[in-house]
């Protein structure tokens, strides 16, 4: 089964509408050519496709400004670089200050992977509004994501039943159960999207970008790089050290870890995060509703995960919250601190026999909107992280990392070890055992790491700092809650930030922000 929690939450505004209202093409095209004189066609951006996560046309900036679209092309197979291409979707806000203060574009990856860059940039596109008066905005769908030539593996209804299976089996029958379902998903994958499958690591998309720096006129690429797009972004460094410009990695992945120590890490993170939120229920002086104590508001979770595995409860008709849904939602919320509270209401409701916000969350998480269309989110996961990743673990690895899994984290610990077999049986060989991102010669890059964050632990920002080298790496602490820093609107973070990518001004090593 497809992990989830390595997805960064790129979907958390659509998860507040939705809860909101309850609780109120791959294609070549011709040949490659010379494709860094290709002329970008920008123009008013449409409705975001189905494989996008559906909606409705980007609203215009709060202080003026069009998003506008454009379709990049780019080598299908970078190792033939004049042979077939796909394009690759990009948006953009033009730069708000005057012309001579334009630095370039700054170039946007919110994660996953496997999340859409031209949905998730208007989204949040008013948080960078400080950034916005030197730089155009820009974002994409990486290759094999939303519009981007998108891996298709099932329909929707098959993924509603994808998503209800048991991911923590108990005995034999049911751990080859979750095996073989998991098999049938990959194969739906090289049925559906043999072409591209071969050609989405994340080199592949590396090399999009820096083809991008050069259409879009930069010398250098100035980037922000959120959760996975800390990963693009070094790997992106170690391999065009001297195209780096200003460049921000906020929430970082490890780049040392093997795919079993990253499962490992976010165990513990997310464990980290339940225990910071129930610490937060309970320490306020209003009465926290799910428990009188940090303990008991643990132990209630697992009973309710415990009773829902014999027996679901009502969610979104006609689907029921299952144990699986109802563990896919917890984690979801526990992406930002301003969730917290959806989460207390979704297990208040919970307890009482109602599972529809637990399942909203769980949704949002799988890339469902409200309509029951699924986002190719978990399709483009899978396959970029089975192509990058060479091991392949089995159902028996599984079962002796249980206790050390358990240990790090009694309520998720079980389900992050079992995604381990994501890549049971997956059409394409797996790159390495973790990134290179060695970049010697790069320009600085600032590194940012959150002490409360639970899909990538703090302690990758120190190991991503060693890895890129000497000189480059400067980290940053933010001492908060929720996954990444920037967004928290934390101001130290923010001024960091900001001072380095408009003005140059480089924050002094080991910085701390709380």
């Amino acid at each position: 089964m497809a992990n989830p929690f390595r997805l960064r939450a790129a979907a958390l505004t659509t998860t507040a509408v939705l809860l909101s209202a309850v609780l109120a093409g791959c294609g070549g095209s011709g040949k490659g050519g010379d494709l860094t004189a290709q002329k970008l066609d920008w123009k008013s951006c449409p409705a975001p496709s189905e494989a996008e996560g559906g909606g409705s046309p980007p609203s215009p900036l709060p202080n003026g400004g069009e998003w506008q679209c454009a379709t990049m092309r780019a080598p299908l197979d970078w190792s033939r670089p004049k042979g077939d291409t796909i394009g690759i979707a990009l948006i953009r806000a033009r730069a708000s200050g005057p012309a001579s203060a334009r630095i370039g574009s700054l170039v946007f990856n919110f994660g996953g992977p496997g999340g859409s860059g031209v949905t998730t940039l208007p989204a949040f596109g008013a948080d960078y509004a400080a950034l916005r008066t030197r730089y155009d905005l820009v974002s994409f769908d990486p290759r094999g994501v939303g519009r981007s030539a998108p891996v298709e593996c099932e329909s929707d209804a098959q993924l509603d039943e994808y998503f209800q299976q048991d991911a923590t089996p108990d005995d034999h029958a049911e751990q080859v159960q979750l095996v073989n379902r998991t098999k049938q998903f990959n194969a739906a994958c090289e049925k559906n999207s043999r072409e591209i499958l071969p050609h989405v690591r994340t080199t592949d998309a590396a090399r999009d970008m820096d083809l991008m720096r050069q259409v879009l006129g930069d010398d250098k690429l100035h980037y922000f790089g959120i959760s996975y797009g800390t990963e693009l972004g070094g790997v992106y460094a170690h391999l065009f050290p001297k195209h780096v410009g200003r460049a921000v990695l906020d929430a970082v992945v490890d780049p040392t870890q093997t795919p079993e120590e990253g499962a490992l890490g976010q165990a513990r993170g997310f464990q980290l995060a339940l225990d910071n939120f129930a610490r937060d229920c309970t320490s306020k002086t209003e009465e926290c509703p799910i428990g009188s104590t940090e303990q008991e508001v643990k132990d209630r979770i697992a009973k309710l995960l415990a009773d829902l595995e014999k027996k679901p409860i009502p969610g979104i008709f006609p689907r029921q919250l299952t144990q699986t849904a109802a563990t896919n939602g917890i984690a979801q919320s526990l992406y930002s601190k301003d969730f917290w509270l959806y989460l207390t209401e979704g297990l208040e409701q919970a307890y009482d026999g109602d599972g529809k916000i637990l399942m909203l969350l769980s949704d949002s998480m799988n890339g469902r909107n409200e309509n029951g269309e699924y986002s190719n989110l978990t399709a483009a996961n899978t396959a970029i992280n089975c192509s990058d990743e060479k091991p392949r673990y089995t159902a028996d690895d599984v079962r002796r990392k249980l206790p050390e899994f358990r240990a790090a984290s009694p309520l998720f610990g079980d389900f992050l070890a079992w995604g381990m077999v994501s890549c049971t049986d997956w059409a394409v060989p797996g790159a390495a055992y973790h990134p290179d991102v060695s970049a010697p010669g790069s320009a600085p890059i600032l590194v940012i790491g959150n002490t409360g964050d639970p899909a990538t632990p703090y302690e990758g920002s120190r190991k991503m700092v060693d890895a890129l080298g000497k000189g480059v790496g400067v980290e940053l602490t933010y001492k908060g809650q929720g996954h990444g820093a920037y967004d928290s609107k934390n101001k130290c973070v923010q001024s960091a930030v900001n001072g380095y990518l408009l003005d140059g001004r480089k924050p002094k090593a080991n910085t701390v922000c709380s």
